[in-house]
């Protein structure tokens, strides 16, 4: 639950502030800052996989092109790659 695991962190935060290591300290401060996205994502296991695999195929498609000659190609490349077009004419099954 997240009050659990805010109670956690707390005990968690308090030692690594005590500690006499320096780093330790700047990553619960990192932490810290950021503990409402980390429990909410903790709590509803969203990620940003999907977005992270469209950008892959996006460069890919950059890479593999070496260039394009104006943003309106490059555009049309990703739609045509990644728009889920059904490319088969209607009378041919798969």
């Amino acid at each position: 639950s997240p009050s659990n695991m805010r109670d956690q962190w707390g005990m968690w935060y308090d030692w690594a502030i005590r500690s006499r290591l320096e780093p330790m300290k700047a990553a619960a401060r990192m932490v810290k800052n950021h503990l409402g996205g980390i429990i909410h994502a903790a709590t509803e296991r969203i990620t940003n996989a999907s977005a992270e695999g469209l950008n892959s195929v996006i460069q890919k498609l950059k890479y593999v092109a070496r260039g394009f000659r104006n943003r309106d190609r490059f555009r049309a490349a990703i739609y045509f790659h990644l728009g889920g077009l059904d490319l088969y004419p209607a009378g041919i099954t798969r």
